[in-house]
This record gives structure tokens, sequence and C-alpha cells, in this order.
């Protein structure tokens, strides 16, 4: 399987409810690599790296709303340069 990676952008209650967290843990659990981000806009970026099945998984995961407490809105995703991470991590 080829490794891909996805920018998401993803807007509604995303800030202040552990998303980025959340996004954190299911990303390890999926083997997906790549970071969380707030954006000033009060949206949250995702970068998702990995086999195209496992970021598919995450993406789904977020579209459905993510952890509770967040409500998902839109999902914006794009093509992203394959970039090498070691882990998911959380940016600040």
């Amino acid at each position: 399987m080829a490794t891909v990676c996805t920018a998401a952008y993803v807007y509604g209650i995303v800030q202040g409810v552990g998303f980025r967290y959340s996004t954190q843990r299911q990303a390890q659990k999926l083997g997906v690599t790549g970071y969380a981000k707030n954006c000033d806009d009060g949206s949250v970026e995702v970068l998702a790296c990995g086999e195209q099945d496992a970021v598919d998984s995450l993406l789904a995961w977020i579209k459905q709303g993510g952890p509770r407490g967040a409500r998902v809105d839109r999902l914006l995703t794009e093509p992203h340069p394959i970039t090498p991470f070691e882990t998911f991590t959380i940016r600040y």
C-alpha cells in the first residue's frame, strides 16, 4: 500500500474540547503520523500521513465528529506532499 499525506481543515466546535488530543490518540491507534494544530480562525489543521486506509479511517473518524463535546461542521481535505514524521504530535 502506498503512503499518502492529507491536509485536513476541521471547522465547528473543535477548540477547547480535547479535539487535538483525541485526534492524536486515534491517529496513534491507526499508525498515522503527522500533527494537529489549532488555527487562529477557530479551526483545527490536521496533517495525516500513513497508509491510505489508515488516513481514510482517521478522516472518517474526524468527519463523524471526533471526541464528545466536539462538533464538526465542515471538513476540507487536500493532498499534501509526503512528509516524514516519526509520530503524531500536537503543535502549538
